[in-house]
């Protein structure tokens, strides 16, 4: 997976497994963990990061499970409708989600550090 140093990936999966509106869900292979995905739901959209696989176990489905488990997490909640966000250089991960379904929305993500980084 590729994250950036500002990013805290134990965090954030610290926070979403203690928090009500979130989870982390899980895909095994062969009683291994295969990949992983965060989910969150704010009342208003939900939410997917970090959407990972084993690089050993891709191309297996994995991905598109975990995807699959992440909106059936969000309707089960009566989440309208599911977001998420792909670096604009990251072509391989934009065809994944456009063979899932999903395409590019009309709307410029903007955002400020709070933590001071």
């Amino acid at each position: 997976m590729d994250t950036r140093p500002w990013n805290d990936p134990a965090t954030d999966f610290r926070l979403a497994v203690e928090g009500a509106g979130s989870a982390v869900l899980l895909a095994e292979d062969a009683g291994a963990l295969a990949g992983a995905v965060m989910v969150g739901f704010d009342g208003h959209r939900g939410w997917v990061y970090y959407l990972g696989v084993n690089p050993a176990r891709q191309r297996l489905g994995h991905g598109r499970t975990l995807m699959a488990a992440a909106e059936q997490w969000l309707s089960a909640r009566q989440c309208p409708k599911i977001m998420l966000m792909v670096r604009h250089d990251n072509a391989a991960t934009q065809a994944f989600y456009a063979a899932l379904g999903y395409d590019a929305q009309a709307v410029e993500t903007l955002g400020k550090r709070l933590d001071g980084r």
